[in-house]
């Protein structure tokens, strides 16, 4: 009998062995809990993490140095599993939470960001169908009304108002025909200029040297505090790196900017900035379970999403 006992530990010992070892160094399981990469994965999706596909970070971060077997640089357009650079309350990086989101910028790539700091094309910016806001005289708002019924434009909505201002989204071809009727009128007018709310922001890379603007200079901040460990702060309307007033700045390792599939989820890059190359995990390599959240044991399951690969 005890013999019998002392095998069942050898045994038991032996499995979690392995599973630590496929852990730390092969895979991971990662739970989907939030709706920011619909349609690509769902909240109650269960994924498994390929550690490799970046190059094996070594485990333990806390008692060894940041080092990689295998290095290689994430591509545009990748799904990515990183943990949260913006977890300082966690000083070890691979005890921070998990995040997960699409690379859409890589060392050194110049990306194009509205004045949310979404990531947007540029056929979108300037594209017909794009929507914006555009504002008018409250008393205006029958005639308005009128107007789009007679140019059969229905998806029109009011998003805002003040005293004296109501705000409606619209696309660039609508506004364009309603200023074709109003001729030679104008008391619609854009709440913003494409050129106020278009950014040419480039990612850090190694070596690369940034110039700083208004609109960048908190990021840019942010970025050389937290993971440069220069000391950099803001004095009005400059940044000033090392006590050195700098209007341009330099980086000694690579970054991404992670993206959301949906504007409306901040969990990307938004919310935390650039994503360091020492924060990154892997790629998701499968779903291995998929349910409904907050459903019972006998239902909710995505039986066709199970061992489907993530693209």
């Amino acid at each position: 009998m005890f013999r019998s006992g002392v095998k069942w530990l050898i045994v038991v010992g032996v499995a979690v062995g392995v599973a630590l070892l496929l852990n730390g160094f092969v895979g991971s399981s990662c739970l989907i809990p939030y709706s920011g990469m619909e349609n690509t994965l769902y909240p109650g999706d269960r994924i498994v993490v390929n550690k490799w596909s970046y190059g094996l970070r070594l485990p333990l971060m806390k008692y060894f140095p940041y080092r990689r077997w295998k290095e290689r640089a994430v591509r545009n357009g990748e799904i990515v599993v990183f943990n949260n650079p913006a977890d300082l309350k966690h000083p070890v990086i691979d005890q921070r939470a998990l995040f997960i989101g699409r690379c859409v910028g890589s060392p050194g790539d110049t990306v194009l960001l509205d004045s949310l700091f979404f990531v947007v094309t540029s056929p979108s910016v300037t594209g017909p169908d794009q929507k914006a806001l555009y504002t008018y005289p409250r008393e205006k708002e029958s005639r308005l009304d009128s107007l789009l019924t007679r140019l059969s434009i229905d998806n029109s909505e009011r998003m805002g108002e003040d005293d004296s201002l109501y705000v409606r989204s619209l696309s660039r071809y609508e506004y364009y025909l309603i200023c074709q009727e109003l001729q030679p009128e104008a008391w619609i007018t854009p709440l913003q200029t494409q050129e106020e709310i278009a950014y040419h922001l480039m990612v850090p890379g190694k070596g690369k040297t940034i110039k700083i603007y208004p609109w960048n200079m908190e990021l840019m901040r942010n970025t050389l505090k937290v993971h440069e460990n220069r000391d950099a702060e803001i004095r009005g309307d400059t940044l000033y790196v090392d006590g050195v007033a700098s209007p341009y700045c330099c980086f000694t390792r690579d970054y991404y900017w992670i993206a959301s599939n949906h504007a409306a989820n901040l969990t990307d890059s938004r919310l935390f900035g650039f994503v360091p190359e020492d924060h990154l995990i892997g790629k998701p390599a499968f779903v291995w379970f998929s349910k409904e959240p907050a459903t019972g044991p006998l239902g909710g399951y995505r039986w066709k999403r199970i061992l489907t690969r993530v693209n």
